[in-house]
């Protein structure tokens, strides 16, 4: 085994562990910042993949779309919301963790199983270089033109989203001489109307 593959080997395995690792707290973490970053940190772990195949617009392509987009969009989801209600708790919890961890468990038993009984074609394809640009660029805008379509239609929608449950009512309140309260910005609970400051006429 010569120094480059030796060396693409490593970097393989500490991507796989990093992919592996980031998902579980992911999913397991209860702090919903702490997930996104390290969703982040999945998506450049991909990007690392993607690079070891040879694929650099790929990889560019999930870097700037996925963490520089979707990820981006996901914190300022997390930080802008403002959740002031305690969390209910839910009914038969237990049995829906079950149920969540065999459904889990049967689709790693497939995969598994399809890494296993497949007869994987070792080198693999000769890479094509600068030529997979083009060639992506053709696909994307003639065979996968309609996904691509709508995979931008549901990032507009997640944009939107966000912004909606960002909004806040806001009133003002004049000062008056009885009390101490100061004019200024009142967030309520309630969506979604903006009201104009009250004029004296």
């Amino acid at each position: 085994m010569t120094i480059a593959s030796s060396t693409e080997l490593i970097c393989f395995l500490l991507l796989g562990v990093g992919v592996v690792l980031g998902s579980i707290g992911v999913v397991l973490l209860e702090n919903i910042v702490y997930s996104a970053f390290l969703l982040g940190g999945v998506f450049l772990s991909v990007a690392g993949l993607y690079l070891l195949l040879n694929a650099s617009f790929v990889a560019a392509a999930q870097v700037l779309v996925y963490v520089g987009a979707v990820n981006v969009l996901i914190l300022f989801a997390i930080m802008l919301v403002n959740k002031k209600e305690d969390l209910k708790v839910i009914k038969s919890l237990r049995l829906r963790r079950i149920l969540s961890g065999g459904v889990c468990f049967g689709l790693l038993f497939l995969l598994v199983r399809v890494v296993i009984t497949t007869n994987w074609s070792l080198p693999g394809p000769v890479a094509i270089g600068e030529a997979a640009t083009e060639r992506i660029g053709e696909h994307l805008f003639t065979d996968y033109l309609l996904p691509f379509e709508l995979a931008s239609v549901l990032l507009l929608m997640a944009m939107i989203g966000a912004i909606v449950l960002a909004r806040k009512d806001v009133v003002y309140l004049e000062s008056t001489p009885e009390s101490d309260l100061k004019q200024g910005l009142i967030e309520q609970a309630q969506p979604t109307l903006l009201a104009d400051k009250p004029t004296n006429s």
